[in-house]
């Protein structure tokens, strides 16, 4: 890895560079992958920890078959790791962004209304296990009445960046971030950024001019987001078709009202690649991204970082502690850490001794460390918190082995937190807590799905009304 001293590393880089390696493990995206091959959409959903929120069925019933068909097309040819990967994120900590609901594609058909396929993040109240979901968006605001936010977010979309989340667009990658040696970017006018923030000023015209051609407009203003506060306004211009676009700051300043209603140019445009940026830096070697990313970087020539390391060494084959003068060794031994080098009579005797209150053996504290509190909590804490439960399980079982029981300490209330933290979760999505997917809306009534009995959906839909005594 290439020596770097934490005053030059932007905070940014090092969240990304936990993202990309706790957030999407090796595992998800090949089980994810293994099963996208053979058309398995919705195991592939299953594998990255994306929960569906539709049926095909009540799409053709309510949008028609065309849609239906379009919307099948496009859920086949989604990959759900690599959208979990490319996922908007918050800092410090690098977890998904929570209530957020993101475009992905629209899906045209002959319905009065194309819906919209679209991402959502939990609330934050419940985002245990770093779970999304995929649903429907067509307008309607009583689709999804427990998620804060159930319309397209402007600011993050990634229907006009489906190199993000189509693995048939994922060669475009590379032209569309600007991979290749770190450009200077041009300044715009009236625009003062941070040169180290990561802005993409380059690329902006070209993506702004796909902004405003979705939109209806071949060129126009749209704004940028700098901040909390603050707000870019340019407008996109040209000498004629023949030439380049151009930016340049709006002739006349318009009123805040209008600002708030002109394009937003997406987060995925404004800023340059976080993975890009990682190989530029040598924080991460291609090796350890996506493999859809790596090849389309790699191949395109982008800055190589350096060589992926042979990762840590197996964990507890042997461990050497200095007991009482001399070297001994804690190894696993039949699925549990033990002290090789002390025959079983003498572990029993110094165990007793220490349920007593006398001091225990050094290796026996030394075990009794690693059990509590050990050198690998920081991972199993980052795993845990990116939803990766068999991850950091595997984890510990290479720590302390499979046959080992928890003491008390941090790491049994870190495992115990997340298990209850699921549980919420699952509470959530059953709609058993308030709001959720599968809470009861309006009528005080369950809604009607595809696993609804048939009994229930005939009498549910029967317009007949019960029977009044008259006077």
């Amino acid at each position: 890895m290439a020596p770097h001293t934490a005053n030059e590393i932007p905070p940014r880089l090092l969240m990304w560079q936990r993202v990309r390696e706790y957030a999407v493990p090796p595992s998800m995206i090949e089980t994810a992958t293994a099963r996208r091959a053979v058309g398995d959409w919705a195991g592939a959903c299953a594998a990255a920890r994306i929960d569906v929120d539709l049926d095909l069925r009540a799409v053709r019933h309510r949008h028609g078959t065309e849609t239906a068909t379009r919307l099948r097309a496009e859920l086949r040819s989604l990959a759900p790791d690599l959208l979990r990967w490319h996922m908007p994120r918050t800092a410090p900590d690098g977890r998904l962004r929570p209530g957020l609901t993101l475009a992905l594609a629209r899906c045209r058909g002959s319905g009065p209304t194309p819906p919209w396929l679209v991402v959502r993040t939990p609330p934050a109240r419940a985002d245990a296990g770093q779970r999304m979901s995929l649903a429907l968006w067509d307008g309607a605001d009583d689709h999804a009445p427990w998620h804060p936010h159930p319309h397209p977010d402007r600011r993050f979309r990634l229907d006009l960046h489906r190199h993000l989340w189509d693995a048939g667009h994922a060669g475009d990658l590379a032209r569309r971030c600007g991979a290749g040696p770190a450009p200077r970017e041009p300044a715009v006018p009236g625009v003062d950024v941070d040169p180290n923030a990561g802005w993409a000023v380059g690329s902006w015209a070209r993506e702004a001019e796909l902004l405003l051609r979705a939109a209806g407009r071949p060129r126009g203003a749209f704004t940028v987001r700098l901040g909390a506060r603050d707000r870019a306004v340019l407008e996109l211009v040209a000498p004629d078709d023949s030439h380049a676009p151009t930016l340049r700051p709006p002739r006349r300043t318009p009123p805040p009202q209008d600002v708030a209603g002109l394009a937003v140019l997406p987060e995925a445009a404004a800023r340059v690649l976080p993975d890009l940026e990682l190989l530029r830096a040598g924080l991460i070697a291609p090796g350890r991204l996506h493999p859809l990313v790596a090849r389309a970087l790699t191949g395109a020539g982008a800055a190589q970082g350096p060589r992926p390391d042979a990762g840590p060494e197996p964990p507890g084959d042997p461990h050497r502690v200095d007991c009482r003068g001399e070297i001994h060794r804690i190894a696993l031994r039949d699925g549990v850490l033990t002290a090789v080098d002390h025959d079983a009579d003498q572990l029993r005797r110094e165990e007793i001794l220490v349920a007593l209150g006398g001091p225990g053996l050094p290796c026996l504290r030394a075990i009794d460390a690693v059990h509590r509190d050990p050198q690998a909590l920081p991972a199993v804490r980052e795993r845990l918190g990116h939803g990766d439960m068999e991850g950091a399980l595997a984890v510990v079982e290479g720590l302390l082995g499979s046959g080992a029981v928890l003491r008390d300490g941090p790491l049994r209330d870190e495992l115990a937190s997340a298990a209850a933290r699921r549980v919420d979760h699952g509470l959530f999505r059953a709609g058993l807590t308030d709001g959720g997917p599968a809470a009861r809306q309006g009528t005080g009534r369950p809604r009607i799905e595809r696993r609804t009995p048939l009994a229930v959906r005939r009498k549910r839909g029967s317009r007949a009304r019960p029977r009044t005594g008259q006077v």
